[in-house]
């Protein structure tokens, strides 16, 4: 399933010296740091051939479709490899996609066009966030990222077309970032405050069939919560609801969007091992994922960050 028309290219421009960033854009009030700090470092992507699709929902809830991505790994030397959907259910071979990510606390995909792939990657390297287009420079959006200890984007929880940034800070205070569709955020909103009790959050599309993205968090005993988005950029989440219990057994869980290509978002889980389970998305808030299936025997504790 991986379209490698033009992929070789990419890796060798990748694997070249790296351009110096060009622009420095400032987001949520932070001061802009000089090109020359900007780090060397490049994404190519990995393509998939299937199509987002609706077909589980209908016309009046979809909005534009589950988005359909490669997983993706950056290992402790900073290389990034990726995984498209194999069409089977699971993962094709893994793709080389770039290097010099060791220093990124979080990576994480966006979609900024809503044509349901990503469109490149938001990462945190230090107290800096940049967007990075595939194939492209990294961009500074902003300073003064340390305050964080989770940032992601989860998805279009703001109402718009493009998806969003949350980050959780040390107190535990979620805020949302609305997206400009150009790797540009708006000033941050607070969504609320307890969410440091979470040791895993995740999300990337619709878990409940309203044509809304939302988002799981997993506690520190093991307690995976669904949180129904609502699309009110005021108040993206609704209350939260038990999915299960059990998922301490995974030291990462990780969403990019339909793995499997039946049209709903899926979860991947990564346990001690280095083994990878997918759990297929059901479309239903009372019960949003399907029995685990394995489509990774080991290995995958290679990766620091999946994204």
């Amino acid at each position: 399933m991986v379209k490698s028309s033009g992929l070789n290219a990419r890796r060798a421009v990748a694997r070249g010296t790296v351009a110096a960033l060009t622009a420095a854009l400032v987001a949520a009030g932070t001061s802009a740091a000089g090109a020359a700090d900007a780090p060397a470092r490049t994404a190519a992507q990995v393509s998939v051939n299937a199509k987002p699709s609706v077909s589980k929902y209908t016309a009046s809830t979809a909005t534009g479709g589950t988005q359909v991505n490669a997983l993706y790994g950056v290992n402790s030397s900073g290389t990034i490899y990726g995984y498209a959907p194999n069409g089977s259910g699971g993962l094709g071979s893994r793709e080389y996609v770039g290097d010099g990510w060791q220093d990124s606390r979080f990576i994480t995909q966006v979609d900024q066009n809503a044509d349901g792939h990503s469109d490149g990657l938001w990462d945190v390297y230090g107290s800096q966030l940049y967007y990075t287009k595939w194939d492209t420079d990294p961009l500074l959006i902003g300073s003064g990222w340390n305050i964080y200890n989770r940032v992601l984007s989860a998805g279009n929880l703001g109402g718009a077309s493009a998806d969003d940034l949350i980050a959780r800070d040390g107190s535990g205070v979620l805020w949302l970032y609305l997206s400009y569709g150009d790797g540009k955020l708006t000033q941050r909103r607070k969504v609320g405050s307890g969410w440091n009790i979470y040791t895993d959050l995740t999300g990337k599309g619709d878990l409940t069939g309203d044509g809304k993205d939302d988002i799981v968090a997993k506690d520190s005993s093991g307690v995976l919560w669904l949180y129904k988005g609502t699309g009110d950029s005021n108040a993206p989440f609704a209350a939260r609801t038990r999915i299960g219990a059990g998922w301490n057994t995974y030291n990462k869980i990780v969403s990019v969007g339909d793995i499997n290509l039946d049209g709903i978002t899926d979860l991947v889980g990564r346990d001690s091992t280095g083994a990878l389970y997918l759990y297929k998305g059901t479309g239903k808030a009372s019960a949003p994922f399907a029995s685990r299936v394995k489509i990774g025997t080991s290995g995958w504790n290679t990766y620091r960050l999946l994204f």
